[in-house]
C-alpha cells in the first residue's frame, strides 16, 4: 500500500520532477507534489511524496531526512492527516470589528 512522506526544507529550485527523480532512488515513487503559493507562483517549500510501499518509504525517509537536496537540508517524515482549519474570520479576534471606541 502506498504510504505519502512529507518533505520539508525544499529549495525554490527544486521541481515535481526532481523530487521524484531524488526519491525515486529509495524505491518506486507514485507521486511527487511541490506545494506552490498561489500569488506568487514560488515553492513554499515542502511537499508530499506518496511511495509505493512501506519498505520504500521507510527507505525514503532514512537516505533523504537530514540530507542536502538542490543545497538545503531536508526534513522527511511520514504524513499525518490534514487538521481541520478553523475559520479565519471567526472568533479569534482581529478583523478590525468591535474594537471599542476609538481613542486618538
Amino acid at each position: 500500500m502506498a504510504k505519502k512522506l512529507y518533505v520539508g526544507g525544499l529549495s525554490y529550485d527544486t521541481t515535481n520532477d526532481s523530487l521524484k527523480d531524488a526519491f525515486s532512488q529509495a524505491g518506486e515513487v507514485v507521486s511527487a507534489t511541490v506545494i506552490m503559493d498561489n500569488m506568487s507562483g514560488r515553492s513554499k517549500g515542502f511537499g508530499f511524496v506518496e511511495m509505493a510501499d512501506d519498505a520504500a518509504a521507510t527507505a525514503a525517509i532514512e537516505m533523504w531526512n537530514g540530507k542536502e537536496l538542490d543545497g538545503r537540508a531536508l526534513k522527511v517524515d511520514e504524513a499525518r492527516p490534514m487538521q481541520p482549519r478553523n475559520d479565519r474570520f471567526g472568533s479569534g479576534g482581529g478583523g478590525g470589528r468591535d474594537r471599542g471606541p476609538r481613542r486618538w
